[in-house]
């Protein structure tokens, strides 16, 4: 049996770390590509100013347009060749991090998110857009960003609904590792990414993404309430920079390494409903996390603990939550029916899952949900 376990080369984190971004950049050379919305450049201007004249390097901002599309990602690389540039940063959120791998192509990559909304930034997959932002297609490299650094400062700052969607995602991290694991299914740190014979081959995951992945849940229920705390005062504490941790690298290691099952699949079915699409990622995982659990016909007291979990942070646990107040047995069919598809993630349970299967977990999931709120409203 072939087991994969993939990761980024350094992880750092910590208070104002971007003013240590130069001493990461002179590692490639002397200049490097800035991916980035004016936004979050100009949130943290300051400190690339600081770095430029500490270690002495050029960041050349690219003036990324928002969407990781092919044309984007060709304008990026025409404009780091002409720039002469030694590396990439990808900062920002999921688009723009995406944007920097797709140009970087597995090399010399420093990653900074601004925000903690997903666990993404570890990873060594992409989505593609087309420029009006309709999905593309996915991209894998051979390998992990060079460097993933955190400055807990600014996400610290940023709107705590990131922070606590990032939970949601982190969420059901365990829970479909646990169910890949059980059923040997193959895992992403495994999927192909070239042509030589016996690498990038399929591969299970390993026990150490597996014991990542559940330091990863208890580490939800301990720290997860403190940290939305210290994100609504806008203060780094123990709790918020383990939450951070949790959020990027547990889970981030733990889906890739892992393995994604039910919940992700079954999130990616909800993009049929029309009510849910001005929610994050996050918080409809969940949401979906909930519903495999149906799926499992997990134990009372671990549906109550993920259930208590989500109230106490404020993440979805039913329906409405995620802004489907009606929807028909139809609807939810569509769903269930976008969630089985061959390509999904599903197909990792270690049970078979048809539709009608998916439906009836997402009819009891969110009863449950509804029954949970009114016990402790």
């Amino acid at each position: 049996m072939r087991r994969a376990f993939i990761s980024p080369a350094k992880y750092v984190q910590g208070e104002n770390e971007i003013v240590n971004l130069g001493y990461f950049i002179k590692t490639f050379g002397e200049s490097a590509l800035l991916i980035a919305s004016k936004d979050d450049a100009a949130r943290v201007r300051d400190k690339l100013v600081h770095t430029m004249k500490e270690y002495g390097v050029t960041i050349v901002e690219s003036g990324f347009n928002g969407e990781c599309s092919r044309q984007e990602v060709a304008r990026l690389q025409q404009l780091a060749k002409e720039h002469n540039c030694a590396c990439t940063i990808g900062l920002g959120g999921g688009k723009a991090i995406d944007a920097a791998k797709c140009v970087a192509e597995g090399e010399a990559l420093i990653i900074v998110p601004t925000i903690a909304a997903t666990d993404a930034p570890t990873s060594h997959s992409a989505v593609l857009y087309t420029p009006e932002g309709e999905f593309d297609d996915y991209a894998y490299f051979k390998q992990s960003p060079s460097v993933v650094l955190i400055d807990t400062t600014v996400i610290a700052n940023a709107p705590t609904r990131f922070l606590v969607a990032g939970m949601g995602d982190a969420l059901s991290t365990y829970f479909e590792a646990r169910a890949t694991a059980k059923s040997y299914s193959n895992v992403n740190a495994g999927l192909p990414c070239g042509r030589i014979e016996g690498v990038g081959e399929p591969a299970k995951g390993t026990k150490a993404a597996l014991a990542l992945a559940k330091l990863c849940y208890e580490t939800l229920l301990e720290d997860g309430y403190k940290a939305k705390l210290a994100s609504d005062a806008n203060i780094v504490t123990p709790a918020l920079e383990n939450i951070i941790e949790t959020n990027i690298l547990l889970s981030g290691l733990g889906f890739e390494s892992g393995g994604l099952a039910a919940a992700h699949a079954i999130h990616n079915g909800l993009t049929a409903l029309e009510g849910a699409h001005h929610y994050f990622h996050g918080e409809k995982v969940a949401f979906t996390t909930i519903v495999q659990l149906v799926l499992e016909n997990a134990n009372k007291e671990e549906l109550d603990e993920v259930l208590g979990f989500c109230v106490s942070v404020g993440l979805p646990v039913c329906l409405a939550d995620i802004g489907v107040h009606e929807v028909t047995r139809e609807e939810l069919m569509n769903v269930a029916v976008k969630a089985c598809i061959p390509e999904e993630s599903i197909h990792s349970m270690p049970f078979p899952v048809t539709p009608d299967d998916v439906v009836g977990a997402i009819i009891v999931a969110d009863q449950l949900g509804q029954q949970y709120k009114t016990t402790v409203n």
